[in-house]
């Protein structure tokens, strides 16, 4: 296996490592009761899914 003969400059790691960041989360909003959701998944709020109720949820009390 070969090995570098030299050791690799900050600023080359740098620009290697650009692209290595996280990417935020696609979010959608409900249009039963406008919460941030993730796009095709039941609302965890509302309980609804395209336009239907589809789980029940319990109410904080």
């Amino acid at each position: 296996m070969p090995n570098p003969k030299r050791r690799h400059s900050k600023a080359r790691s740098s620009k290697r490592r650009s692209h290595d960041f996280l990417t935020a989360t696609g979010l959608s909003e409900c249009p039963n009761c406008h919460e941030r959701k993730l796009p095709h998944r039941v609302c965890a709020k509302c309980g609804t899914y395209k336009g239907r109720a589809v789980i029940e949820v319990k109410e904080a009390s």
